[in-house]
């Protein structure tokens, strides 16, 4: 058997709702669904472009509504994007897909955010959204996945994490209230576990995307979510710790210690210790001893973007900061190359990241590994 080398991606595409309305308007995962029934949409041709030009084997994308009927989402933009030529590329295809719901826009009967209202939505969300499914995610790949072994993580709760960080009033009370801390999640989206069976071989994507860790007050609720969504894919990678950690079926326990796996996400933090997230959540993945982070994925267009930022040439985001990750185990997976999709100005593919409305304010990520043969 000769060794297989795999491209695996990630890309926060701004494919939700209010991406494409008018300033105010919430919109409704059928806004996503009406633009992916053509083909002439100029930001979501730029992303298929994108995505054609890189051309990964798996590719996680952020910020994709989820659509419960799939034939007016993930295989629509499937069908009338990414199987039309963009551009200058070629078509590409991806036969296989996992798309699921999440927690954003999920309804709370709670006053989360603590502003003496409880409106369900927003900030009263499980996850900040307006509407169920608002900034979800979607996972495509080439290679068969093992849906009757995927593991997902979107009910875990987050007092069942021990030593979970809390957040607090400025009299040091808890921030929420009993009742909703009894029920609340800790994933603002879901985590999702997802083996692919390439060549006969098992690789686990490890997806997720923690919220931001903004849009809060003192309390700092977002940034401690987001520094313990990511800890959980630590825990989740370390036997010793992983056993509190259960899935929505019930099943306990983390990764198997022998595991090959990639983990992929806008994880909303940056493990060069920029912006507003607690990064010793992020360390603590970045530099956990299953993980190969030798390669970090550059361009010239991040360092051209920030000129007088030594670390810009590893941003993913035009906001100046490393926040999209693609971080291969270290075993079974040879790490081979890395980049990040950000052309310079006098690129002629500059046009299709040029402009926060152009395709996304993130950038594309990608890694290749190789599968050694046995």
């Amino acid at each position: 058997m000769h060794a297989t080398e795999v491209t695996f991606a990630t890309f926060n595409v701004s494919m939700e709702a209010q991406n494409y309305l008018p300033k105010g308007q919430n919109g409704s995962p059928a806004v996503l669904a009406e633009l992916l029934q053509t083909d002439n949409q100029p930001q979501i041709r730029n992303i298929a472009n994108i995505i054609q030009l890189v051309r990964p084997d798996v590719l996680l994308l952020n910020e994709f509504d989820y659509i419960a009927d799939s034939d007016k989402g993930i295989k629509a933009f499937i069908k009338n994007y990414l199987n039309q030529p963009q551009g200058t590329a070629e078509a590409i295809n991806y036969p296989y897909f996992y798309y699921s719901t999440v927690n954003t826009g999920q309804p709370s009967p709670y006053d989360l955010d603590n502003d003496g209202k409880t409106t369900g939505v927003g900030a009263d969300a499980w996850g900040f959204g307006f509407y169920p499914g608002q900034y979800g995610m979607v996972l495509l790949s080439k290679y068969p996945i093992d849906t009757a072994k995927i593991r997902t993580f979107q009910q875990f709760k987050w007092k069942d994490m021990p030593g979970f960080m809390p957040t607090q009033k400025a009299d040091g009370s808890p921030w929420y209230s009993k009742e909703a801390w009894a029920e609340f999640p800790l994933s603002s989206k879901s985590h999702w576990d997802i083996p692919l069976n390439i060549n006969g071989k098992t690789v686990h994507v490890l997806a997720s995307h923690p919220t931001p860790p903004v849009f809060d007050g003192e309390e700092n609720r977002n940034g401690i979510r987001n520094h313990d969504e990511i800890r959980l894919w630590a825990d989740y990678l370390t036997p010793q710790k992983a056993g509190y950690i259960y899935d929505d079926n019930g099943l306990k326990g983390g990764l198997a210690e022998n595991a090959s796996f990639v983990l992929l996400g806008d994880q909303n933090a940056s493990a060069d210790n920029e912006g507003d997230a607690l990064n010793s959540g992020i360390n603590m993945l970045y530099k956990h001893p299953r993980i190969n982070s030798s390669m970090p994925p550059a361009s010239k267009g991040g360092a051209e973007h920030t000129p007088d930022n030594p670390k810009a040439a590893y941003h993913t985001a035009d906001w100046r900061m490393r926040a999209d990750y693609v971080l291969p185990s270290k075993a079974g997976l040879v790490l081979k190359d890395s980049g990040v999709f950000w052309p310079v100005k006098a690129d002629p593919l500059y046009p299709l990241i040029g402009s926060r409305g152009a395709s996304s304010d993130h950038r594309l990520v990608w890694v290749t590994v190789e599968l050694s043969a046995d």
